[in-house]
């Protein structure tokens, strides 16, 4: 075994605000980092999440924590997170923040590729379809490297409804959320199953299935679910703490895992030049390659118009 083998895996989160620190609190629960460093330009902030953290490492796997200011903490991290980013108000889009925080990762991203240029960078901040493309514009890494955490969130806000409208484990609800992590997204209903079943055939012992106006509210909910949680407690941060340790852990643990995270779409031409989510298999080389589902005519109009926003978003930044 290689010395690199050997080594104990690094996790780098950028940003100790509230989705940064949950991240963090959710990787030492999971075991998914041996040692996790949290970086952020609020010296105290930092250092106290750190140690609040460290705190309670006895009941979880073994690890590390530790907090800092100067970025020098990161160095030779196997994957960095960005969560830093200009903060969603109730009443504003996701795509409201792109120039702040484009902005700040003009400034951020440099800095990463200089002490940990080998590491596959996440981006977990909004509008993240937007922030990866300039992000990886301004970093010149293979589009692989560098990715967004994309609809992962959403997949999993769509997968609980279902599960609820169905009376069925979520486990054994397989459906994705496509296209923008906002308003734009598309439910890809044409491909969901539960089970095997198909959910546009699937019944309940009482012969009851999902008809079109129930997946309209369910396509609803998922959309605006963030609005409604910014609104009643001023950030979302729970689950997209416990989905994105779930993207790192399918890199660090080299899994071929296929998440819809954002990436730069290549395959696929009637996109065109966009990174954007799709169900895409991810391992310890980062975001690999990206699948297709079979689409309805809806869908695939609906994906192409979400990828036309992002790209349109993105060029309003010089992107």
């Amino acid at each position: 075994m290689s010395d690199a083998e050997r080594r104990p895996t690094k996790l780098a989160i950028i940003g100790a605000g509230a989705v940064g620190a949950t991240l963090a609190y959710a990787c030492l629960i999971k075991g998914v980092a041996r040692e996790v460093v949290l970086y952020d330009i609020n010296q105290a902030k930092v250092e106290a999440e750190a140690l609040d953290l460290a705190h309670g490492i006895q009941f979880m796997p073994m690890g590390s924590i530790k907090g800092s200011n100067d970025i020098e903490l990161c160095r030779g991290s196997d994957v960095v997170v960005v969560t830093a980013g200009a903060k969603q108000n109730p009443g504003q889009s996701r795509m409201d923040l792109a120039g702040a925080t484009i902005a700040l990762m003009e400034k951020i991203i440099p800095q990463v590729q200089r002490v940990a240029p080998d590491a596959v960078v996440i981006m977990v901040t909004n509008p993240v379809d937007v922030v990866t493309y300039a992000s990886l514009k301004i970093s010149g890494l293979p589009s692989r490297q560098l990715f967004g955490s994309g609809t992962v969130l959403d997949t999993s806000r769509l997968r609980y409804l279902v599960a609820r409208e169905c009376g069925v484990a979520v486990h054994n609800v397989h459906a994705y959320i496509a296209g923008e992590h906002g308003d734009s997204e598309i439910p890809l209903w044409s491909s969901a199953i539960i089970g095997a079943a198909p959910l546009i055939d699937w019944h309940n012992a009482s012969g009851r299935g999902m008809n079109d106006i129930e997946r309209e509210r369910i396509t609803d909910e998922v959309k605006n679910a963030a609005y409604r949680i910014i609104e009643g407690k001023g950030a979302t941060n729970y689950a997209i703490g416990v989905a994105g340790a779930r993207i790192i852990e399918a890199v660090l643990r080299d899994e071929n895992a296929v998440l819809p995270v954002s990436s730069h779409v290549t395959e696929f031409p009637e996109f065109g030049d966009v990174c954007m989510a799709l169900p895409t298999i991810v391992n310890r080389h980062g975001a690999v390659s990206r699948i297709l589902p079979p689409l309805s005519y809806g869908e695939r109009t609906g994906l192409i118009a979400s990828a036309n926003s992002i790209r349109e978003t993105a060029a309003r930044f010089g992107y």
